[in-house]
């Protein structure tokens, strides 16, 4: 991991609040389940409920932030969990 300093001004907007989705996939089945959350949560309230409703299947999970690029067409960033393709 490397770190560095910023400058806070370097960035243009920010939000108190984002959207995000959360991917379950149950390997066993071969199945998934893509869920949108919605309301001003935190994200480590995403993160606990994911985490936990996973744990509860015996499933895997990612949790994404929704963003858009700079023509507006929407995105996924990855925050935690699988990363690539759990099905491959």
């Amino acid at each position: 991991m490397e770190i560095r300093g910023v400058d806070p001004r370097d960035v243009e907007w920010e939000r108190d609040h984002g959207r995000y989705r959360v991917y379950f996939r149950d390997r066993a089945a071969g199945a998934s389940e893509e869920y949108e959350v919605l309301g001003e949560r935190d994200v480590e309230e995403v993160l606990a409920w994911a985490a936990a409703r996973a744990a509860e299947h015996g499933w895997t999970y990612t949790v994404y932030l929704v963003v858009a690029d700079d023509r507006g067409s929407p995105g996924l960033v990855r925050l935690s969990g699988a990363v690539g393709d759990p099905f491959a």
